[in-house]
C-alpha cells in the first residue's frame, strides 16, 4: 500500500508572503516584456510602471519599519539576516527610482523603460529568493495567524489609492479566489464594495499589457 505524504497547511502569514511576491515576480516580468513591443499602449505601460514603483515601495516600507521590528522581538536570531534583507531594498529603491524617471514620450522611451524594468526585475527575483530563504520559516515558526492578521490589515488598509486596480487585477490572476478573498476581506467596508469594479478595470489593464 501507498503511502501519501500530506504537507500541513502553511501558516497565514507564509501563505499571504507567497502571494504577493507571485504578484511582484509576475508584475515585474509583464513590463519588460510588454515595454519591449510596440504595439503595447503607453498608457497601460505608464500604469504598470507607476504601480511597481508605488506598491513596491509602499511593500519594503511596511517590511521594515513594522514587520522586521516585530520578528526581530519574536526571533532574534533572524536579526541578522533582515538586517541584509533592508540593505538589499536599498539597492531595489534606487532600481525602483531609474524606473520611476522613465517618461514615455518616443519610441526610444520604450527602450530605457524596458532597460529600466529589466534590471528592476533581476534583482527583484533575486532579492525574493533571499528573501524567501530567510523570511518563510520565521513568519511559519515564530508569527501567529492573529498577529499576522494585524500586520496584514494595516498593510493592506494603507495601500495607495492609485495602486488598487492592478493590485486586484494581479489578485486575480496569479491567485485562488480563496486568497482572492483572503486578501480583500482586510479592505474597509466601503471599499469592499468597490472591489468588482476595480477588479475589472485591474484586468482591463492586464489584457492590454498582454
Amino acid at each position: 500500500m501507498t503511502t501519501v505524504s500530506i504537507e500541513p497547511p502553511s501558516s497565514l502569514a507564509v501563505s499571504q508572503v507567497k502571494l504577493l511576491h507571485r504578484v511582484q515576480r509576475v508584475a515585474t516580468t509583464l513590463l519588460v516584456d510588454a515595454a519591449q513591443r510596440d504595439t503595447t499602449p503607453s498608457s497601460a505601460l505608464a500604469e504598470l510602471q507607476s504601480f511597481l514603483v508605488t506598491a513596491l515601495l509602499h511593500y519594503h516600507q511596511s517590511e521594515d519599519d513594522f514587520l522586521w521590528p516585530e520578528l526581530i522581538t519574536a526571533d532574534p536570531e533572524a536579526g541578522t539576516g533582515l538586517i541584509e534583507l533592508s540593505a538589499e531594498h536599498d539597492a531595489l529603491e534606487a532600481a525602483v527610482s531609474t524606473l520611476d524617471a522613465v517618461r514615455l514620450r518616443t519610441g526610444r522611451d520604450r527602450a530605457s523603460l524596458a532597460a529600466a524594468a529589466e534590471a528592476l526585475r533581476n534583482l527583484l527575483h533575486n532579492h525574493l529568493e533571499h528573501e524567501e530563504s530567510l523570511l518563510l520559516p520565521s513568519l511559519e515558526t515564530h508569527v501567529s495567524d492573529e498577529a499576522w492578521m494585524k500586520f496584514s490589515h494595516s498593510m493592506i488598509a494603507s495601500i495607495p489609492p492609485s495602486c488598487a486596480n492592478l493590485s486586484l487585477g494581479f489578485l486575480e490572476q496569479v491567485g485562488t479566489p480563496a486568497e482572492f478573498t483572503m486578501v480583500t476581506t482586510n479592505l474597509s467596508q466601503s471599499a469592499q464594495q468597490l472591489v468588482p469594479a476595480m477588479r475589472e478595470q485591474g484586468l482591463s489593464i492586464l489584457n492590454s499589457l498582454r
